[in-house]
């Protein structure tokens, strides 16, 4: 019913607004908000008096014809860009601050476009875009993780083909080129009819998530960081088995190995580490539509190990209960009940003066942390990662409202220049960063409108994930010193386990699957009360609880997604398994 109110929005909202702006990527400009003509002084001698009518008629015929002179726009555009809202406690502004007005000053100045930011919650983005593009009222430039969000209103009319627009406009847009690539700005070309949806922000890492622990728990149980399944097994037992020594008269919020309602993410080690490590491309795409393994080989088995965690008091028990942006699972860890979590690479060390780890050392003490562990082995007994190409970040579109798709793209092109992405990365010398003597940068902790809301300032840095400065050596040497007050040789640890036996995802390029229109935000909550039901459950209703909860997801879409899946990998790539 959702689905069927939303799109009936979108067919009200667009009947008036798609002929003007062209669905399909046409470049209609809009009415003018300045004349942009030069002026000359008086007292111009007749050359420069000539030359200024030159340039006047060049600005008269460059905005008859919508193109550039000297890379600007002979009179001023004007564009939305999203930006997430994180709600950070003593955050900045997303829409307003030191960084916001970088971008502005130095795209009015270089492109004469005006940028207004529009921020969308980071937590509910998806269903909040959702609702933008229903109602007309999308910024000119959309992300989202979810591009089946994307797919669905493309196939409704929503979303504008970027592939003429590139056609067209290509060759003034090196920065971008020279960052993204062909990789990253065609990874979703659909080759069959050559539509070109979103473009991909590119990953300047591919670190992914890690299993962090308690060191200074580990150290007054006399207990070595494990290296093994069984090891962290044993290790959150004796964080159980020790709350009154750990934790004295908080014993009783002990958690020894905490997990959110986002079981799929909170424990992806564990699941990927008990799939087959020599999965084939083939079945990796068929089952990978949930980009949280739910009907991947080993899933099952990993959750029965989670599900007997719980029933041994080893896990949170209250996870089901928090939802997407809550603070609740962030604020035990700060105030030092939690032993062990898995979560983003560099999870504990975000955030400068209000991460995970500053918190925990002001609240409990400077000796205690949260480092990275390495130990959920396959069965080859590798520490295999499951990480994305350098594709796989925000997909970056324009909804089909934009009216400025050339100075959207120039937007992009601007923000991907070297020196600005430096520049949001790590701000002003001396006031977000320092210089070391080995040419390293430290960050340090800012304060008022230098505040990043997230790390590496990714929220601007929208085709830059991770830190990429002009010069990669200093990139090197800088990684470790990105994370102040964080301790760098704890961060080290973590970038050397998260570099570790990786395995890079394939793309493979098949025909649009049409099952998986609109299905996105269903089966994905869907996933989640099977992942949540199953933990929870008495051990000996495991089976029953996951077998009826999967066939659920099945029956509700999940079954005709990789049944269409695999009809498409077949039709492109055969009999092979592979798609190289």
């Amino acid at each position: 019913m959702k689905k069927k109110i939303v799109s009936l929005m979108l067919a009200l909202t667009m009947a008036a607004g798609l002929t003007a702006c062209g669905g399909s990527g046409s470049n209609t400009a809009p009415a003018s908000t300045g004349d942009g003509q030069s002026t000359t002084e008086s007292g111009t001698d007749t050359a420069d008096s000539a030359q200024s009518t030159d340039a006047a008629e060049a600005g008269d015929a460059a905005e008859a014809t919508g193109e550039l002179v000297d890379g600007k726009f002979p009179e001023t555009k004007h564009i939305t860009v999203e930006v997430y809202d994180r709600g950070n406690d003593g955050g900045t502004d997303p829409t307003n601050n030191m960084y916001t007005e970088y971008i502005k000053k130095g795209m009015l100045e270089d492109h004469n476009v005006e940028v207004e930011f529009v921020s969308v919650p980071r937590w509910t983005e998806t269903d909040e875009i959702n609702n933008l593009l229903a109602a007309g009222t999308a910024p000119d430039i959309c992300l989202t993780y979810s591009y089946p969000t994307i797919q669905t209103y493309a196939n409704m009319g929503g979303v504008t083909d970027l592939k003429p627009l590139l056609d067209q406009y290509g060759s003034q847009l090196t920065n971008l080129q020279n960052w993204l690539g062909d990789t990253n700005i065609y990874w979703d070309l659909n080759d069959e009819d050559g539509t070109l949806w979103a473009i991909e922000g590119k990953r300047a890492v591919s670190r992914r998530i890690l299993t962090f622990m308690r060191k200074d728990w580990l150290d007054k149980l006399g207990l070595e960081e494990p290296k093994t399944q069984e090891e962290f097994y044993n290790a959150i037992c004796a964080f159980r088995d020790n709350a009154s020594e750990l934790l004295g008269a908080d014993a009783d919020k002990m958690v020894p190995f905490s997990v959110s309602y986002d079981v799929g993410w909170r424990a992806a080690l564990l699941i990927e580490s008990q799939m087959d490590p020599d999965i084939t491309d083939k079945e990796f795409y068929i089952n990978g539509f949930d980009d949280r393994k739910l009907t991947q080989n080993g899933t099952k088995d990993a959750m029965r190990i989670l599900n007997k965690w719980y029933n041994e008091d080893l896990l949170w028990k209250d996870f089901a209960l928090y939802t997407a942006g809550d603070s609740t699972e962030d604020d035990m860890m700060k105030a030092g009940y939690v032993g062990a979590f898995q979560h983003n690479w560099d999870y504990p060390y975000r955030n400068g003066e209000d991460s995970i780890q500053a918190n925990l050392q002001r609240i409990v003490g400077p000796d205690a942390k949260y480092v990275a562990v390495d130990c959920f082995e396959n069965s080859k007994g590798e520490t295999l990662k499951y990480v994305d190409s350098t594709a796989g970040d925000r997909k970056i579109f324009f909804p089909a409202t934009n009216q400025e798709p050339l100075a959207s793209l120039l937007y992009l092109d601007w923000i991907s220049d070297p020196e600005h992405i430096q520049y949001l990365q790590i701000g002003d010398e001396g006031v977000t960063h320092n210089k070391l003597d080995d040419g390293a940068i430290e960050v340090v902790p800012a304060q008022g409108d230098a505040i990043m809301n997230s790390g590496n300032n990714i929220d601007y840095t929208i085709t830059c994930n991770g830190l990429h400065l002009v010069d990669d050596n200093q990139t090197l040497l800088s990684a470790a010193h990105a994370y102040s007050p964080a301790d760098p040789a704890d961060v080290q640890q973590a970038i050397d386990y998260a570099d570790t036996a990786n395995k890079v995802a394939k793309n493979v390029k098949v025909p649009e699957i049409k099952a998986e229109d609109g299905m996105g935000e269903a089966l994905g909550s869907k996933r989640d009360v099977v992942f949540d039901t199953a933990l929870v459950a008495k051990p000996e209703e495991f089976d029953q609880v996951w077998d009826d909860a999967i066939a659920d997801y099945l029956s509700s879409g999940g079954q005709a997604i990789i049944d269409e899946r695999t009809t498409a990998f077949e039709g492109v790539y055969g009999d092979s398994t592979s798609v190289d």
